[in-house]
């Protein structure tokens, strides 16, 4: 493994204790250059995984809590009118960074959702007739409580499927939370990579080679989606491109340069779930539809 995403996945081990798998995805996302969404109860350790992995990466970060009266301007910035120079000046809102840390983005109204379309699938936004380019790389990472929870509006599918992996991090065992309840205090963070080394990173994943074989057995399970009459969101070409480039990701944290089916495995319930179905099911339920595809499509064609 290459000793940098060795050592931020050994970091971000003793931050978030006894979630090996799910830690190992998130990064996978950030590799892969998509969007990350966490989804949990309260008090799991969303936004202490968000706040590591920006911290880790060595990016310039703001952390937006989303609240039910936000509007788009306060976070997209708006202009204000300049009697000394008689014009308006744009002031930028806190998407203009490198990492967004979206807390809670499911308690803000769906307008304020839609403002952040633009600005994940094309790393810019459009305010006043103007189109003003985001920090590269930019990253959302973004916290939601389920849907039944008090109080939150629910992510579209448009919206959804701005979002590379949808991960769950669950209770931690019963080691893993007395080993936490035994740790003096929490572990201070200091960057580990800086934008070039991690554009490195990004650069080598994109290189991983997909045997044609692979890529038959990508589409079988894009193909059963969508004729499968279980499944209400067959996935769409984004999706296919998006499990091609976490499944390269998965493979270049395994230190291998090529793909194997069980990396689109390892990835594809966390990639597809949310696409699939944008309900209450997790990525790690065995009844979940992603799963049932995975049993469904032969990995040898």
């Amino acid at each position: 493994m290459n000793p940098l995403t060795d050592q931020l996945l050994a970091r971000l081990n003793r931050v978030i204790l006894g979630k090996p798998h799910e830690l190992r995805l998130a990064l996978c996302c950030l590799l892969a250059r998509g969007h990350l969404l966490i989804e949990d109860l309260p008090g799991m350790g969303k936004t202490t995984l968000a706040h590591a992995l920006a911290t880790l990466l060595g990016l310039a970060y703001q952390r937006v809590q989303f609240t039910s009266d936000m509007l788009p301007a306060d976070l997209l910035g708006l202009s204000i009118y300049d009697q000394a120079n008689a014009a308006f000046t744009f002031h930028p809102g806190p998407i203009f960074t490198q990492v967004l840390l979206a807390d809670e983005i499911n308690r803000g109204s769906p307008r304020t959702q839609s403002a952040l379309l633009e600005a994940m699938a094309e790393r810019q936004i459009s305010t006043d007739g103007i189109t003003r380019t985001l920090p590269a790389p930019f990253f959302v990472i973004a916290t939601q409580n389920p849907q039944d929870q008090a109080g939150t509006f629910p992510l579209p599918e448009s919206q959804l499927d701005r979002f590379l992996m949808r991960i769950e991090l669950g209770y931690p065992s019963k080691e893993a939370e007395l080993q936490m309840l035994l740790l003096p205090e929490q572990e201070v963070l200091s960057p580990l990579l800086d934008s070039a080394q991690l554009q490195a990173l990004q650069q080598a994943v994109s290189q991983v080679s997909a045997a044609p074989a692979f890529l038959d057995y990508l589409l079988a399970l894009v193909q059963e989606s969508r004729r499968n009459e279980l499944v209400p969101n067959p996935l769409s070409p984004r999706a296919s491109r998006a499990l091609l480039a976490a499944a390269k990701a998965w493979a270049f944290l395994a230190n291998r340069d090529y793909l194997l089916p069980e990396d689109l495995q390892a990835v594809f319930p966390a990639v597809a779930e949310h696409r699939l179905r944008s309900g209450p099911s997790r990525p790690g339920s065995q009844q979940s539809l992603s799963h049932k595809l995975l049993a469904l499509v032969d990995p040898v064609l």
